[in-house]
């Protein structure tokens, strides 16, 4: 992962919302999706009480710097994490434990 790319997905998580949608999507709502390590966004707009609107913008600017990956599963729209750019954002910031 080059700087440019360090820097847009830096930038996208800067949100406290996007933050804490994204933090909430790699956490998988695990009590109502154990499988599979997804979020449906209703239940995002329900715990962080955000409208429609604004999570829309939020998921669109995750989705943008590629953290994020998004389907529509009936009336719903389900977003899982993009595990290798999350692997890869790690690797910019080794931490070492004693």
């Amino acid at each position: 992962m080059n700087t440019a790319q360090a820097a847009k997905i830096l930038k996208a998580l800067s949100h406290p919302n996007r933050l804490e949608i994204y933090l909430a999507i790699t956490k998988g709502e695990k009590r109502d999706f154990e499988a599979g390590c997804e979020c449906c966004v209703s239940d995002i707009m329900a715990k962080l009480n955000i409208g429609a609107p604004t999570v829309s913008h939020h998921l669109k600017e995750l989705v943008n710097a590629g953290l994020i990956e998004t389907e529509r599963q009936g009336k719903y729209l389900v977003a899982r994490p993009n595990l290798k750019i999350l692997e890869e954002v790690m690797q910019i910031f080794p931490i070492k434990l004693s």
